[in-house]
């Protein structure tokens, strides 16, 4: 609880901190977003990028494992 209150107080002091207005373009499309706004947002998506490819792996590693100990047991029988 008490590290969920200092992370809560470091948000509030990041947000009041960056609260300036950035414009963001990419191609023809044009957008006017808080600074701080923007921070998290592509915080977000890296975290979820991060968790996406990190859940892909550890699967198909799992499926390697799986094929390896069928192979091994079919060949040992």
């Amino acid at each position: 609880m008490i590290f969920a209150l200092i992370l809560s107080g470091l948000v509030v002091v990041f947000i009041a901190q960056n609260a300036q207005v950035a414009e963001l373009q990419f191609l023809m499309w044009s957008l006017v977003v808080s600074q701080a706004l923007l921070l998290i947002l592509v915080l977000a998506v890296g975290v979820l990028t991060g968790w996406v490819l990190h859940a892909w792996f550890s699967h198909r590693r799992r499926q390697r494992r799986a094929l390896a100990e069928a192979a091994g047991k079919v060949r040992g029988v």
